[in-house]
């Protein structure tokens, strides 16, 4: 018990550290800026969207950018990934029926070793763009829907804030009962491991991004080598924004208002899925960092609650007091991000439960990726990073 006391101590001042030194990851309240209206000319957009198999989301996504209220020259370029269920098909005829931005299907064909999937896409996906000379090009995914002025958000926001990279984090689907209570969190979590604001300071170097949403200066994505520089990325958002502050590229990431994911995760596999194919290469496939996580994890969301119970069984006064205020901390962290959600603040209680599933996540895309599984996603495994050959 005396154990138990000083690991609740540990976890409360891990709390008080998260609460008041890591960014305030907690608040919600990095959103684009009030709209400045732009002066003189609306720049030239591309719109890059990589689709393999999207032939689902479509209907409701890709007419969002047809759509786009944009006073400036925009163009939307859809790469069909090797889709097997007419993903390029469909596009051309929604842009057929519904009309608006013009649209360009291409097909680049199976990657190149060396390359993941959406890079590859995204790769050629540049190439046609580069034909028009846009200055800015927006990378968005294709279970993403935009409200008709997001494009135009985007680009006022880059504008004004001299930005060369603005990225908004999609609101995810919560409907169902385990995207209620597994989907905030991953963008809780998310912040806590890229505060939001240490990323959007002058001199970051935190840097991120979050992939269903990128705006990106043409320019500086030349000057950075992408996506060339990331090929191998499996978190390829979060490596994108590496690279473009590496070539001296200012970024700026926030959440979302009218930017939606629509994909579906009814049920618990759907979203386990979904964090552990890419959970063990965000701690670059090591074992230590992978153990390091383990206990940090269990340190701070387990034990707050295990101490509390334990003490009511035990008596034990320093391991009650220290894992309540824990626990009451780590409540209180979480309630914007609930609200953000619209999501009942109860759901605060089941915080250190989330943060095992979390755990058990991380820990089964380990054993996956030594299982020679790695991050599968549509078809497509990628075991571990593999040297591209050099052009």
């Amino acid at each position: 018990m005396i154990a138990l006391a000083w690991i609740a101590v540990g976890s409360l001042a891990a709390w008080g550290w998260l609460l008041l030194g890591q960014g305030l990851f907690w608040c919600t309240d990095q959103r684009l800026p009030h709209r400045v209206p732009l002066r003189g000319s609306w720049p030239d957009v591309a719109v890059v969207v990589p689709a393999r198999d999207e032939a689902a989301m479509l209907p409701t996504t890709l007419v969002t950018l047809l759509a786009q209220d944009y006073p400036g020259r925009a163009r939307v370029i859809l790469v069909d990934d090797g889709s097997t269920d007419g993903t390029g098909g469909l596009a051309q005829e929604l842009a057929r029926r519904h009309g608006g931005l013009p649209l360009t299907v291409v097909d680049p064909g199976e990657p190149e070793p060396g390359w993941t999937g959406k890079l590859w896409a995204l790769r050629h996906g540049m190439a046609v763009a580069r034909t028009d000379g846009p200055e800015y090009l927006l990378f968005t995914d294709a279970d993403i829907a935009h409200a008709p002025d997001s494009l135009r958000a985007l680009v006022e926001a880059a504008r004004a804030g001299g930005w060369d990279l603005v990225s908004q984090m999609a609101r995810l689907r919560t409907v169902s009962g385990w995207e209620r209570l597994i989907v905030p969190a991953f963008v809780y979590f998310f912040g806590q491991l890229y505060p939001f604001r240490w990323v959007n300071r002058p001199s970051a170097r935190t840097a991120a991004a979050a992939g269903g949403c990128v705006l990106l200066r043409r320019a500086v994505a030349e000057r950075a080598g992408v996506p060339e520089s990331i090929r191998q990325a499996v978190i390829d958002d979060v490596s994108l924004a590496r690279a473009v502050q590496r070539a001296g590229g200012r970024i700026w990431l926030g959440l979302a208002e009218r930017v939606d994911s629509v994909r579906p995760y009814p049920r618990l596999a759907d979203l386990w899925h979904m964090v552990a194919r890419s959970a063990y290469a965000q701690l670059a496939y090591n074992p230590l960092l992978l153990a390091g996580t383990v206990v940090c994890l269990a340190v701070v969301y387990l034990a707050p609650p295990i101490a509390v119970c334990a003490a009511l069984l035990t008596a034990n006064a320093v391991a009650g007091w220290a894992g309540g205020l824990a626990w009451a901390v780590m409540m209180g962290t979480y309630l914007p991000t609930l609200r953000y959600y619209r999501q009942s603040p109860l759901f605060t209680l089941l915080l250190p439960f989330i943060g095992l599933l979390y755990l058990l996540m991380t820990v089964d895309s380990a054993v996956q990726h030594y299982r020679g599984r790695g991050a599968a996603w549509k078809g497509r495994t990628y075991t571990r990073p593999t040297p591209a050959p050099e052009r």
